[in-house]
């Protein structure tokens, strides 16, 4: 589910819609704005975009700022000039911590905490990663190093990191473009081709995280009552299917890559290039896995139907710049089936942990819209065929 920004304007709501509506009719022309605006809404967890403008008004100017201090310190550490402005909060709290604007009398930067982050390779290798494919023509916001020249800093109780701004618009949301589509596959293709060695394939995308099972998770949800409790139980089939993906089929040489290459960590800037953020969880995988990934977090469009016209443009971009591809199967699709697998798990917990009614709220409209919107075998064999 796409999550909001703590303080969202419905201009940049309009723009998403607008730029969805693009993708929407390369599939289907008669696909309206209204249509569009249903669909972004539905990628929101709400039901229609007069419900989605109205959580928009509800959490208008509900930013956090940070003590000025704070804000000096970090800015200090970091040689990122004299605050000019309060230090505000971008979004609710993630898997990693919290990111901030600031801005200073040098520009803007990006800083965020890292307090809960589980690395996967240390943050001075994604860092060497981000660097080689700016190196490479790839849009990144440029990682900042300390004073010390460290790129994570405790300062004031939080351990820190810190990146340049650069003018964008807002996350971008599937399905899109074939412009964009190809630009996708094109940055993959880089990343790939920088074949920067790791010495394992990412756990997230290797194996099942979660201890417990899918018919227990249910009965404790059932027992507690949770709202999503029957949609869970209901999805238990698709989610042990899902987890059996490609399970016996040897793993290729994994490369280090961005590992997490979806709408949501993606923008547009001015000149229609794509801006590539959120490295933090950069790791290994085998480029067919990373490529199948990308097909359906960009080429499933609403109700499970697969974007052909995406797809194809999304295999071209990664084949124009590769100068070819893998020729993918349904095993390629292990990593991105037990990523969801993992990640669905993760959020049942923390919805079943959550304490405070804003924080219950967010995570029961974010488990039902997971488990009503999971992709099954049959839509990972419509996307092999459409890019056959």
């Amino acid at each position: 589910m796409k999550t909001l920004p703590d303080n969202p304007h419905l201009n940049h709501l309009r723009q998403q819609a607008k730029d969805l509506l693009a993708g929407l009719r390369e599939a289907d022309p008669s696909v309206t704005l209204a249509d569009a605006q249903a669909t972004l809404a539905d990628q929101y967890g709400f039901r229609t975009w007069p419900d989605l403008k109205a959580e928009v008004d509800r959490m208008g100017g509900r930013a956090d700022t940070t003590d000025p201090a704070l804000a000096q310190a970090i800015a200090d550490r970091f040689d990122l000039g004299s605050v000019a402005g309060p230090m505000r909060s971008l979004a609710r709290p993630d898997d990693m911590g919290r990111r901030w604007s600031v801005s200073t009398d040098r520009g803007r930067f990006t800083v965020r905490t890292m307090d809960t982050w589980l690395p996967i390779v240390d943050a001075d290798t994604d860092t060497a990663l981000q660097l080689a494919a700016a190196a490479a023509g790839v849009l990144v916001p440029a990682p900042v190093r300390s004073r010390d020249g460290e790129v994570v800093e405790s300062v004031g109780g939080h351990r820190w990191r810190a990146y340049q701004q650069l003018p964008a618009g807002p996350p971008l949301a599937a399905p899109v473009s074939a412009a964009v589509a190809g630009a996708v596959g094109d940055v993959l293709a880089t990343l790939h081709g920088l074949a920067l060695p790791v010495d394992r394939v990412s756990p997230w995308h290797a194996r099942r995280l979660g201890p417990a099972s899918w018919a227990g998770l249910a009965a404790t949800a059932t027992a507690r009552q949770a709202p999503w409790a029957g949609h869970l139980a209901a999805a238990v089939p698709a989610l042990e299917d899902l987890a059996a993906v490609g399970r016996d089929v040897p793993v290729s040489d994994p490369v280090l890559t961005h590992n997490t290459l979806g709408p949501a960590q993606t923008r547009l800037a001015p000149d229609g290039r794509l801006v590539v953020v959120g490295w933090e969880h950069a790791g290994g995988q085998p480029p067919a896995w990373e490529l199948a990934n990308a097909l359906l977090d960009w080429a499933v469009a609403p109700h499970g139907r697969v974007d052909a016209v995406g797809s194809r443009a999304l295999i071209d971009g990664y084949r124009q710049r590769a100068g070819g591809g893998p020729t993918l199967c349904l095993a390629d699709f292990r990593g991105a089936a037990t990523g969801l697998v993992n990640y669905v798990y993760e959020q049942v917990e923390a919805a079943l942990a959550a304490e405070t009614t804003e924080e219950q709220r967010y995570a029961d409209r974010s488990v039902r819209h997971l488990l009503t919107h999971l992709p099954t075998r049959t839509t990972l064999e419509r996307l092999l065929d459409a890019v056959a």
